[in-house]
């Protein structure tokens, strides 16, 4: 007798066109029905074009044809839902600062990277509307694809799905000059109108400061906690506890906890460590938001150059497996 697993596995094997992911991945399975010799699938349409869904009919039938011949009859049939009523992710996580230049979008990136690589489904999402540099990090310059009820993320090299709004600009250095209701409606629409289907967990790169865009982010998403990031300097600590008081006081949103970007500078001929910025203010920081510091990110001419040329998931530094580590820690002791 056949059972809904055997179905599962066929469907499995089966990649969604432009998103390289599995119909069960995208959560695209809304129902498996098994009676002697036939079965009777339902797939939820989100975001897939009808060419798309003409090829996953004819793609299910063959792959379940070839793997379960005792199947007489299959029917593949697509139900009307919007991306927002399938997916599934279990933690958003927001990046913030509370000034600009202190490496939100670099540590946003690695954090994904981290995460991916200790095995988990992990999407980021560029909140960062008028400033986005995570398709430039990741080498991504493909143009998202969809249907009329919404998106398909883009896939790293490593699988992580990427949603930004330069992904779906012109020119990759067009400007977006938006008020502050239409860049907060962007944010929305990417949260609601994407298909990231089933993640571990969604990272979002927010833009620095207070303002509209991450309050929309904080009021609208159902953010699991933020990641609080800030360089040595004086001043950035300093407005960097704006950030931490809009979360915690304001927001009443957890604090996972904090990195520390530009840490220190390791000369290569010596392993010398240099604070280049001042001392590290990393538990200081810390202490402030009452969570552990994360990480400790040195300043690697190397990552530098790998982020130029859109290599970011090549970087390798000691300091990356703690990172994730500490990330699901403080996010499972958070949800506790």
């Amino acid at each position: 007798m056949i059972e809904q697993k055997q179905v599962f596995n066929c469907l499995e094997e089966i990649l969604v066109p432009g998103v390289r992911r599995s119909l069960p991945e995208l959560n695209l399975v809304r129902q498996v029905d098994i009676q002697d010799q036939r079965v009777d699938i339902r797939l939820a349409s989100a975001a897939l074009s009808q060419e798309s869904k003409d090829w996953l009919k004819a793609k299910v039938q063959e792959v379940i044809n070839k793997q379960l011949p005792d199947i007489r009859e299959i029917s593949v049939d697509f139900v009307e839902m919007r991306p927002k009523d399938i997916n599934e992710v279990g933690s958003v996580i927001a990046v913030v600062s509370g000034k600009g230049g202190v490496g939100k979008s670099l540590v946003s990136g690695l954090a994904a990277i981290s995460l991916a690589r200790c095995g988990y489904d992990v999407g980021i999402l560029d909140a960062d509307i008028t400033g986005p540099s995570i398709p430039k990090m990741f080498g991504i310059s493909e143009r998202p694809q969809g249907g009329e009820n919404g998106l398909l993320p883009v896939l790293t090299r490593m699988g992580i799905e990427i949603m930004s709004i330069n992904l779906l600009l012109p020119h990759e250095d067009d400007a977006v000059i938006w008020r502050g209701p239409l860049i907060g409606k962007a944010i929305i629409q990417f949260w609601e109108d994407v298909l990231w289907g089933r993640l571990d967990y969604l990272v979002v790169d927010l833009p620095p400061g207070t303002a509209d865009a991450p309050l929309t982010v904080m009021q609208s998403l159902p953010v699991s906690g933020v990641i609080v990031v800030f360089s040595p300097q004086q001043l950035a600590a300093m407005v960097v506890r704006k950030a931490i008081k809009m979360a915690q006081q304001a927001l009443h949103i957890p604090i996972i906890g904090v990195v520390e970007n530009m840490s220190y500078l390791v000369v290569p001929e010596t392993g010398k460590r240099i604070e280049v910025f001042g001392k590290s203010r990393g538990e200081e920081m810390a202490s402030l938001a009452g969570a552990p510091l994360l990480a400790q990110i040195p300043l690697d001419p190397q990552l530098a150059q790998l982020c130029d040329e859109g290599e970011i998931e090549r970087y390798q530094a000691d300091f990356l497996p703690g990172f994730a580590d500490a990330i699901v820690k403080s996010v499972k002791a958070r949800d506790h």
